[in-house]
């Protein structure tokens, strides 16, 4: 599984705000990018946490139109990051 840190945005509670340490990657087993963003301070579960079931989001603009469907943010990436995700799910593309 791929992780790689990125900015997310996001206005969800009416004031925006940004998570400097969020995690986007792809996870093989899944066949999914997933982004994992703003952890609680207590249970440091991520209060956004997309990409959790199997084929959830097989493109990078599938995870983001989710993200802004919510209210969050994380584009652009860098492009060395949206270079690394897509040689990560290529990587994994004749597996079973």
């Amino acid at each position: 599984m791929s992780r790689y840190t990125i900015t997310v945005t996001g206005t969800v509670t009416g004031h925006g705000r940004s998570d400097r340490e969020a995690i986007i990657g792809y996870d093989p087993p899944l066949r999914t990018y997933f982004l994992q963003a703003f952890p609680h301070e207590e249970t440091d579960e991520p209060a956004l946490w997309l990409g959790t079931h199997d084929q959830a989001f097989e493109m990078l603009d599938d995870l983001h139109h989710a993200a802004m469907a919510l209210g969050y943010d994380f584009m652009p990436l860098p492009s060395d990051v949206a270079t690394k995700l897509a040689n990560d799910k290529a990587a994994t593309r004749d597996r079973p």
